[in-house]
């Protein structure tokens, strides 16, 4: 059945994120250390959503901040920009990954294995969200609650399909990387086109390529950042688009309601998202081009 690895992975998420803390256990970051995450794609949002992040590529061209210990998130352990980062950081290097065994691992200080097993859709949902959730923990963070805020989330109501062609994902703050990484879900889960916006920097000049044919969601936030989201809902509607504000409390939990509407869109779109079209033409030649 088309999407199935992904749809059971967003349904064990609660299991897989309630054995992190064990995973995790009693390591911890060093306490007054500069960390850095970092990581591509997907693992790269996951960074982001931890603490202060560069992207594996902007690490080796010598662009990111200054750090002690260097964090690095990949899942199956082969990222080749991420291994280029490793090797090029001169302090203190963990890897948080589901391959304890691979390249990464060898060339890594500290491993910390966030998932029992590597997942077997390429669309990456509990990877992202366990990988997230040990980078949190391993700087004291309490996870207890994430399990059972995670099955709530599951069934709750979804975002709900649509026809639109196009869709578009702000926010601000703590919820930049689930922007991100719900754009990504979109784009390679859906084959949808998805904008990835800034809460602020939607209000300044980008409306004007935005009407109605626009299916959107506003992540809320806290504070003057909700403020500006509901800014941001408001100018939305003016121009006749749908749009959701979207409540958030955890990025780990945030997630997961665009992870189910990539799936529900695959389905009525007849969609495979396990495979992110690596199994198509030219997307699989595109792939085998920078590898």
């Amino acid at each position: 059945m088309p999407g199935q690895l992904t749809l059971s992975a967003i349904a064990r998420q609660p299991e897989w994120l309630g054995q992190v803390p064990e995973r995790v256990g009693s390591k911890r970051l060093p306490r007054d250390a500069g960390v850095l995450f970092t990581g591509c794609g997907t693992s790269f949002h996951a960074a982001l959503a931890c603490g202060p992040a560069a992207q594996a590529l902007e690490i080796v061209l010598g662009n990111a901040p200054a750090a002690d210990v260097l964090v690095a998130i990949s899942h199956e352990g082969t990222t080749a920009l991420t291994r280029e980062a490793v090797e090029a950081f001169t302090g203190e290097t963990w890897l948080i990954t589901g391959a304890p065994e691979s390249a990464l691992a060898r060339l890594a200080d500290h491993v910390v294995v966030a998932t029992p097993e590597l997942e077997k859709s390429y669309c990456h949902t509990m990877s992202y969200t366990c990988a997230l959730a040990v980078g949190r923990a391993l700087q004291g963070e309490d996870l207890s609650g994430l399990a059972g805020a995670m099955e709530r989330e599951l069934d709750a109501s979804p975002l709900g399909s649509s026809e639109h062609e196009r869709f578009l994902v702000a926010g601000t703050g703590d919820d930049t990387a689930t922007v991100l990484e719900a754009v990504l879900k979109l784009r390679e889960g859906a084959h949808v086109a998805t904008e990835a916006h800034h809460t602020e920097q939607l209000l300044h000049g980008h409306l004007a390529a935005i009407d109605s044919s626009v299916r959107c969601f506003v992540l809320e936030g806290q504070d003057r950042a909700a403020e500006r989201a509901r800014d941001v809902e408001r100018a939305l509607n003016e121009l006749g688009c749908e749009v959701t504000l979207v409540p958030t409390t955890h990025p780990v939990v945030d997630i997961v309601r665009f992870q189910r509407l990539t799936v529900d869109l695959a389905a009525a779109r007849g969609v495979d998202p396990d495979l992110i079209r690596w199994d198509e033409e030219p997307w699989d030649r595109a792939r085998k081009a920078y590898q």
